[in-house]
């Protein structure tokens, strides 16, 4: 039997977009306009347990998967690592089976190590899901499904005609890769992927994209531009010669912004570094779709917690 299924085939598990078939991708993000259109589940998971597993630091995840829990009307468990039974030598998977007898049948985890998530799930009972909340820099599920309605609300359903560029650090991004999976689902018309070669993944993970290292070029004409955070924690050094060439290369400032449509949009997953991969009046200006992600973060992680929990 598929690990990854119910015994009815559902989806069991959120783990990455790249096993998530485009039709299931669809039906989410359906009922997550809906739910950001103002739309309820009362009691959808009442009584049900979710615990927000997270082994390194988050805001805007581990607080909307919380008020995306608390809205459907489960209990939620906080575990914080620092202060946990983890500074005492218990393994991960320890912990998450210490839980899981509890009770619980959620865990949302965030992990720095790839490939953790996944391990854990296969440890899960029957009728407990594991979402993945950034494991490493491979998957960010919920984050590339969050960015898919913000450009849909913005563009509309059809992605056929879009022309996106994601910019930056893609080498070291988890957000980049399910936004990629995601995109190519969505049957996006054209992916352009721009950012210094060292900062560049393999090419399976560039599969299908136009990439490039001329960021005013790859500008142009787009209906969206990504931006990337600089994950500076997780590269060596050297990788860039320094912020501020960076920020001149690869920085979308108010100039570089008027090459794209008139209507384009701005998104970041955050945290922004402000005057390094975006500028102050590109992040607060008003093709700026930031806030929006963050609110649409609610909104879709309480569909994938009623798709994965609900009756």
């Amino acid at each position: 039997m598929n690990p990854r299924l119910t015994v009815d085939g559902r989806p069991r598990h959120l783990l990455d977009l790249e096993h998530l078939p485009a039709a299931r991708l669809q039906a989410l993000l359906h009922r997550a306009q809906m739910f950001a259109g103002g739309g309820q589940a009362p009691a959808a998971l009442s009584g049900v347990a979710v615990c927000t597993l997270f082994f390194e630091p988050s805001t805007r995840t581990r607080l909307s998967f919380q008020l995306a829990a608390q809205r459907l009307g489960a209990h939620i468990l906080n575990f914080d690592a620092s202060t946990s039974s983890a500074t005492k030598g218990e393994t991960d998977l320890d912990t998450f089976r210490t839980i899981q007898a509890m009770g619980v049948r959620g865990f949302v985890v965030r992990h720095r190590i790839d490939g953790a998530v996944a391990a854990l799930a296969e440890a899960a009972l029957p009728g407990v899901a594991v979402l993945n909340a950034g494991d490493g820099r491979s998957h960010h599920p919920t984050q590339g499904l969050l960015d898919m309605l913000t450009l849909r609300q913005a563009k509309g359903e059809d992605f056929s005609k879009l022309k996106v560029v994601i910019v930056g650090d893609v080498k070291h991004s988890r957000v980049a890769r399910s936004d990629l999976h995601a995109l190519r689902a969505l049957g996006c018309g054209e992916i352009r992927v721009c950012g210094p070669a060292a900062l560049l993944p393999d090419a399976n993970t560039l599969r299908g994209c136009v990439v490039t290292q001329d960021f005013d070029a790859a500008m142009d004409g787009v209906d969206a531009a990504m931006m990337l955070r600089l994950q500076r924690e997780r590269m060596a050094e050297g990788l860039v010669t320094s912020l501020e060439d960076y920020h001149r290369d690869f920085g979308l400032t108010a100039a570089r912004l008027r090459r794209a449509a008139p209507d384009a949009i701005v998104m970041h997953p955050g945290p922004m570094n402000r005057g390094i991969e975006i500028a102050d009046d590109v992040a607060d200006g008003g093709q700026s779709r930031v806030l929006a992600q963050v609110a649409n973060g609610v909104a879709v992680r309480m569909a994938v917690l009623e798709s994965l929990l609900g009756e």
